[in-house]
């Protein structure tokens, strides 16, 4: 019997972990193979597609994957020229967007060419942190308190401590810090440059949380106490923000609004308040928008983000207004964690699709941030000028079914 059967057949009878066919196989592309093979004996499935990949899976395997048996493969498509006029991102860009979703691109394709004809999209961050929020255990409510006290008279040394275990990021304050019966919860806020960042802030908040716990007493009941709030939506996000906070804005003609959108400055603003605004309001939604999660998801896809942050940058608000036959349109996205370095920016179709927009590396997140921007108001706008004109369906039937 050949070798990766023999491995094959120790993990069919469970002699053998996933994890450990490392230990067994010459080569990480062997290992991959093994675990593959393992798969369709298993299922019945081929898998010749996942199978077929360039990316360097040994280096992925370092940080990014465990027990891989090949790559997902998502089409990429280009939307542009997209106007934009930021602080750092100035000019047209063209930008990369991973979906499966048909008509999605055209849409967003439609909103790029507004742009163009009014002259670009203004965007500005408004912030820009990353959070850690521990849940701490007291003795009673006294003892929560007196926590809680420490915690604010001593931002110094948690300073100090937290940042010792990174070069980048800098702790900004710890708030707020809330007491539930004897439980304590402090939002430790950090900035983290041009990483999403957080590996470093649950470092850097555990480093803080020694001296805490050494002059308290108090016990740490678990490193994320979900005030962070990570990779779910919420309320606090919304309010407070969490990683980039953006906001862009358009002020688009009549003319271009009829021209372009096929329909009216009216229009827009009433289906932003019957939907966005109010239909959002009686279903108890934390994002106040249409779509922001499509282009959220199909630029993290691209661009190696964490897809579970998708979640947070669906939160946020549109908001319309008519002016003299004019449209004032913006998006305010207060919570979009983003990374230029580090994490699935390192694989490689992501630095090549992060390269298309000149932002792949250091120094680049926030001119990334304010792409990302302009490039949710531009689908967000075209979707909301096809509903106003009623060509939702249509489109989905043309481009969406072929």
């Amino acid at each position: 019997m050949a070798k990766k059967e023999e491995i094959v057949e120790k993990l069919t009878k469970g002699e053998l972990k996933l994890y450990q066919v490392e230990d067994y196989t010459d080569s990480i592309q062997e290992a991959v193979e093994v675990r593959r093979e393992f798969a369709e004996q298993i299922s019945g499935a081929s898998l010749k597609h996942v199978s077929n990949y360039s990316l360097d899976m040994a280096r992925a395997l370092k940080k990014n994957i465990e027990n891989p048996i090949g790559v997902v493969q998502i089409p990429v498509g280009l939307v542009g020229p997209l106007q934009i006029n930021g602080e750092h991102a100035q000019g047209d860009y063209y930008v990369p967007l991973a979906t499966s979703e048909g008509a999605l691109l055209a849409s967003v394709n439609r909103g790029c060419s507004v742009s163009k004809a009014v002259g670009g999209i203004t965007v500005r961050i408004i912030d820009d942190k990353m959070t850690r929020a521990p849940v701490i255990r007291a003795d009673s409510i006294q003892k929560a308190l007196e926590v809680k006290e420490w915690i604010e008279r001593h931002f110094i040394e948690l300073k100090e401590a937290s940042e010792s275990t990174t070069r980048h990021g800098k702790l900004l304050k710890v708030d707020p810090v809330v007491v539930v019966g004897r439980y304590v919860y402090p939002r430790f806020t950090f900035t983290t440059g041009d990483s999403m960042g957080m590996n470093m802030v649950t470092i850097a908040t555990e480093k803080a949380l020694e001296i805490l716990t050494r002059e308290t007493g108090a016990h740490v009941v678990a490193l994320s106490g979900n005030l962070c709030t990570d990779k779910k939506p919420s309320a606090l996000n919304l309010i407070e923000g969490r990683g980039k906070s953006i906001v862009a804005e358009i002020i688009i003609p009549k003319d271009i609004v009829e021209e372009k959108l096929k329909t009216t400055s009216e229009a827009i603003v009433e289906v932003n308040q019957a939907k966005n605004l109010i239909g959002s309001a009686i279903a108890g939604n934390m994002g106040f928008n249409a779509q922001y999660a499509n282009m959220i998801g199909a630029i993290f896809l691209a661009t190696g983000q964490d897809e579970a942050h998708i979640v947070e940058g669906s939160l946020g608000i549109t908001t319309a207004e008519e002016q003299k036959g004019d449209l004032y349109f913006s998006v305010t996205l207060p919570d979009v964690p983003l990374a230029t370095v580090g994490g699935g920016t390192s694989l490689e179709t992501a630095t090549e699709c992060l390269q298309i927009m000149g932002v792949h590396g250091e120094g680049n997140v926030a001119k990334f941030a304010e792409i990302v921007g302009a490039t949710v108001l531009a689908g967000e706008l075209s979707l909301m000028g096809a509903l106003a004109a009623g060509h939702l369906a249509r489109a989905h039937k043309d481009l969406g079914r072929g």
